[in-house]
């Protein structure tokens, strides 16, 4: 498989992910966080807007893998 198909296939993968998990966390920020202390929230929304990196870099690194010559 091509670069260029890896990376066409990549990016659709990642942007239905992004909307899914977006879609996820502002359920959950609705939902529990809104009660929670100040300090609690703080650190959720951050955990929640960076953790979305974690399962999406083995399909960056695949997508970055060089063709076979």
């Amino acid at each position: 498989m091509g670069i260029r198909l890896r990376k066409l296939i990549g990016t659709v993968v990642m942007l239905a992910f992004i909307i899914f998990y977006a879609l996820f966390a502002m359920a959950i920020a609705e939902g529990r966080i809104t009660q929670a202390p100040k300090l609690l929230q703080t650190v959720a929304y951050i955990v929640l807007g960076l953790i979305w990196i974690v399962p999406l870099m083995p399909l960056v690194r695949w997508m970055a893998k060089p063709d076979k010559s």
